[in-house]
């Protein structure tokens, strides 16, 4: 008796599982969520971003502050203020804004103007999103004092900002020198490009086989693209 009960719940068992399965297989639908809004994320609360505003970027930032202000609060929805008595510009998200991400965005484009980058450069990195900026000091590649610093930074620019502005063509980078700091706005690849050939220059390569070497990475870039 009691082994006849137990074929009988087992099969009752295998009966009902082989039901669920049915029903998960078939008419079961799987649930659909809707995306979390930025105001919904983190309990509710809004979220913040501060980019500190060194003293030689005050007068330039007063300047191009509704150039600044246009786009982060127009167009990517975020909440932007100059907080003097921080020195700082803070950003925060909006209850309509699109997407969590432009929060970071806003602060690397305003980043990037406190580096030295233009206005037109640094929206980019709101448009796009496989931009960043990458930043090394000349020491880091060779210890360079009194005049061979100058003239590595003289290597650097060239006459007129030549070979400057041929690096940047070439590997469709911007590149701001400030001082013995160097930093670089693109795409991963064309920052590696550019910072390659920026090395070679302190160095003490000089500006002719740099060129060339450029040539030849951007005809396989090109190839590759």
């Amino acid at each position: 008796m009691e082994v006849d009960r137990a074929a009988s719940a087992a099969a009752a068992g295998g009966s009902s599982s082989g039901a669920m399965a049915v029903d998960a297989a078939g008419s079961v639908e799987k649930p659909q969520f809707e995306a979390l809004k930025p105001s919904e994320m983190s309990s509710g609360r809004p979220q913040f971003r501060k980019v500190p505003v060194p003293q030689h970027r005050f007068a330039p930032l007063k300047k191009a502050w509704m150039d600044i202000y246009t786009p982060v609060y127009e167009h990517m929805k975020i909440d932007i203020r100059m907080n003097l008595k921080a020195k700082r510009v803070e950003l925060k998200t909006r209850q309509d804004t699109p997407d969590v991400s432009n929060l970071q965005k806003c602060a690397d484009f305003v980043h990037a103007f406190m580096l030295g980058f233009d206005i037109a450069d640094g929206v980019a990195l709101l448009r796009l999103d496989d931009l960043y900026v990458d930043s090394f000091e000349i020491k880091d590649v060779k210890t360079l004092r009194g005049e061979h610093l100058s003239r590595a930074i003289g290597r650097l620019s060239g006459k007129g900002g030549k070979t400057k502005y041929a690096i940047e063509n070439s590997t469709r980078t911007r590149i701001v020198i400030a001082d013995t700091k160097i930093h670089i706005l693109g795409s991963f690849v064309n920052i590696k490009v550019a910072r390659d050939s920026l090395c070679s220059l302190i160095l003490g390569s000089p500006a002719g086989k740099v060129y060339s070497k450029l040539r030849a990475v951007s005809a396989r870039l090109a190839e590759r693209y």
